[in-house]
């Protein structure tokens, strides 16, 4: 290991190096059965670590990966029994984990459960890594071990893992000049939290505008795609909720690259997600995979003064080219049903819309029930549908 001498941390507050394992990758439906706190002032180490009786069986490749066992935690005590404990452990202190964000977010959610609420500083070691050595590509704590030569016995335990941070630490410490350490764990911390591989300056490019975005994960393989009308408040608005929600945690914890498309308007944005998500199946948009098309009504002149309803579907749908183009519906059949209730209510005629056949000069069925105001009998009828814009 380097000679790295212990350094007191540049915050405020001191720090608390935390780790946790757990029963799988959901901060909301999987609970913690290890934790470790590695507190550090400067000067004086001090080190908690329990294991924590999940409540339920753990999955035998988790047990594989940590070594911890559904046995081994019977009878550990509850989160909610050492909850208390935990609170005045962390109190005060700069919340530090590696990709913060995952074990944070589990320690939240049991706090939650437990009744009580948790809020913390954060800093990231993933991130510090990412500003201090941007030489490197990998910053995962296997790296992070090799490179700087940590000490490690149990990888996958939380007091190792813990443990292995604080050396890191002291290691920047080492390494590094002490105003750009201060400046950057001020900046790291000071900032809305955003996933441990993404610059702060892509979300600051992002325009806040009718667009779609990708997020990427590792091989450049496309893992969710998403349109809104403000791009970059919503892509943010995916990293504030990952706490609670498994689907967010799932984007922020294998999210590598944002990608971002502008769009002319709201319905471009719509049929643009659509055909991105059928071409490049990312594995998070599971709904949209499933929905087969987007549609629309086009009104096409056959003659002079008769207008018909064409229905085309998303990939025929040319933006900001096609004319007369009206509503935009999710299904064949939702687009037919409000067709179907404008005639209704304008006593329209199927016969002249292209919708029912007749004889030459014969009314539709519709004139006999006095629901259509006869256009193919000569009698005054619109032509042209009242469609939604």
């Amino acid at each position: 290991m380097p000679n790295c001498a212990p350094t007191a941390p540049t915050p405020d507050k001191p720090f608390a190096f935390v780790d946790v394992e757990t029963t799988g990758g959901s901060a909301s439906t999987d609970s913690l059965t290890e934790i470790a706190i590695v507190r550090y002032d400067g000067h004086t180490v001090t080190t908690w670590q329990s294991l924590i009786n999940p409540e339920c069986r753990i999955p035998g490749y988790i047990e594989s990966l940590t070594g911890i066992t559904s046995e081994m935690v019977a009878t550990a005590p509850t989160f909610a029994q050492l909850a208390e404990h935990i609170q005045q452990l962390l109190a005060g202190h700069i919340f530090v984990a590696h990709n913060a964000r995952f074990d944070y977010g589990f320690i939240k959610n049991a706090f939650r459960r437990a009744g009580q609420d948790f809020k913390a500083n954060m800093l990231c070691t993933v991130k510090l890594s990412r500003r201090l050595y941007p030489q490197h590509r990998r910053h995962g704590l296997d790296y992070l071990i090799q490179r700087h030569g940590l000490r490690m016995q149990d990888r996958h335990r939380a007091y190792d893992d813990a443990h292995a941070l604080l050396q890191f630490w002291q290691c920047v410490c080492r390494e590094h000049d002490r105003k750009i350490v201060d400046d950057i764990v001020q900046s790291l911390i000071a900032r809305p939290s955003l996933p441990a591989h993404i610059d702060p300056a892509v979300i600051d490019a992002l325009p806040n505008s009718f667009g779609v975005y990708v997020f990427y994960g590792e091989n450049e393989l496309p893992i969710y795609i998403g349109k809104s009308n403000r791009l970059r408040q919503r892509v943010l608005s995916h990293f504030a909720s990952d706490h609670t929600a498994p689907k967010e945690m799932k984007i922020s914890m294998q999210i590598r690259r944002i990608e971002h498309i502008r769009c002319a308007g709201e319905v471009d944005a719509l049929l643009t997600e659509s055909r991105l998500i059928k071409e490049r199946m990312p594995t998070l948009n599971r709904q949209l995979r499933r929905q087969k098309d987007v549609f629309t009504w086009q009104l096409v002149e056959r003659s002079p003064g008769l207008w018909v309803p064409i229905l085309l579907g998303g990939n025929d749908i040319a933006i900001g080219q096609g004319l007369h183009l009206y509503g935009l519906f999710s299904s064949a059949r939702d687009a037919k049903e409000a067709l179907l209730a404008i005639i209704k209510s304008e006593k329209l005629c199927k016969a002249t819309l292209g919708l029912e056949k007749v004889a030459s000069a014969s009314p539709c069925f519709a004139r006999q029930l006095k629901s259509c105001a006869g256009a193919v009998s000569g009698a005054k009828s619109r032509l042209l549908p009242i469609l939604p814009g």
